[in-house]
């Protein structure tokens, strides 16, 4: 597969020239690795999971550093975090040197707490998701947006059968002390299936036979590892007693199929997960939208005890928002629609844009006829609005 530029690299060539150090977080095998190789060819490269490089920086990590010559990647900082401190100091001995070291890191927690301690100021932090539909044509809702699924569609299953046993024995253990692994495969399974849901951890915890401070601590293992999506609530009430637990989401539509067992377009299709895969799918691509931009993450949900829901609130600037649908269908009738016009209704004190994001057949897409101020878009056209 040849290299497909990615949407963030303007933000990190910037960054260079400014920042000594670039800290690039992510999930595994979204591609972080080929990225920085692309922009900074000349950079020297060490990979922090090769046990002779690890046995060396632990037995003495002052001298590894100072005989490397700049610029330089050390790729998954997380395998040796105590290093950030020795970068560091070679940062402070050559402040104007810009651009010299490359980090890259795939559990954001443990990674950031040590960035933010060691690398203030020093560093500028990005987080690379795997490819959008505005980078990569050949993102689905059935193949998600791995680089290695993309390049081989046919053997995606196995592809994810291997990345969630690779996930699991690496990742999950270097955070938490999970023993029964096969317990939070069926989490993982669980999970999927709640795709689009208010979060209902001890509704989670039963089935597995869990408590419900496991659940919490699985889903915190989930969210700082990039897999999932949890979506707050809006912050302002409106006048209205507002649910307050947060969507679930998987970054990854993808990884949600193959762990529902959907294998083909035709069972997607079909599926009865569909609609929320779909979902899912929107808020991950406004995600990725965002934080390739240079952007915070910025989306919220909307749904009061009253019944009233709006799958997304997109802050747009001061006291703007867009208020959006998500809806799987081909087709789209006023009704649909009807949720966004009563919101807007309630937030007059906000400027106000509503979109219902649909899948139009293939050179099908127009503007149907929804309630006054409602368009409806394809997803590709809702990321132009947004960018």
């Amino acid at each position: 597969m040849k290299y497909i530029p990615r949407q963030i690299e303007s933000e990190l060539l910037l960054a260079s020239k400014h920042f000594s150090g670039l800290i690039l977080t992510g999930p595994r095998r979204a591609g972080k690795t080929t990225l920085l190789k692309k922009l900074f060819p000349k950079a020297q490269y060490y990979l922090l999971e090769d046990p002779d490089i690890i046995a060396r920086l632990r037995a003495d990590p002052r001298s590894f550093i100072e005989e490397i010559r700049p610029p330089a990647m050390l790729d998954e900082i997380q395998n040796v975090p105590e290093i950030l401190s020795y970068v560091r100091t070679q940062i402070d001995r050559f402040p104007n040197k810009k651009g010299q070291w490359l980090l890259t890191g795939s559990q954001e927690s443990s990674l950031m707490k040590g960035a933010t301690e060691s690398m203030a100021g020093r560093a500028a932090v990005f987080h690379l998701l795997p490819f959008s539909v505005l980078e990569a044509p050949k993102v689905s809702l059935l193949n998600g947006g791995f680089p290695e699924v993309l390049a081989h569609p046919s053997v995606s299953q196995t592809w994810f059968r291997s990345y969630i046993q690779t996930y699991l024995e690496r990742d999950v253990r270097a955070i938490s002390s999970i023993r029964d692994l096969a317990t939070f495969r069926r989490f993982l399974s669980l999970l999927a299936s709640r795709c689009g849901q208010i979060l209902n951890r001890t509704d989670l915890a039963a089935p597995l036979g869990v408590t419900v401070p496991t659940i919490s601590e699985w889903l915190n293992i989930l969210e700082i590892t990039s897999q999932i999506i949890l979506v707050p609530p809006f912050y302002e009430n409106f006048g209205k007693r507002l649910i307050k637990s947060p969507k679930l989401y998987f970054y990854d539509s993808g990884l949600v199929c193959h762990l529902l067992g959907i294998e083909s377009e035709i069972m997607l299709n079909r599926s009865t997960f569909l609609g929320a895969i779909f979902e899912g799918f929107v808020a991950s691509e406004i995600i990725k939208l965002q934080m390739n931009s240079g952007r915070s993450r910025q989306l919220y949900y909307f749904r009061d005890q009253q019944g009233l829901e709006v799958d997304f609130l997109v802050p747009a600037g001061d006291r703007k928002l867009i208020l959006l649908e998500a809806k799987a269908s081909r087709t789209v009738w006023p009704e649909i629609a009807e949720s966004l016009s009563r919101l807007s209704k309630v937030v007059s004190n906000y400027d106000v844009d509503r979109f219902l994001i649909y899948r139009p057949s293939k050179g099908k897409e127009s503007i149907s006829a929804l309630r006054p101020g409602t368009k409806a878009l394809s997803l590709e056209k809702l990321l132009s609005v947004l960018s």
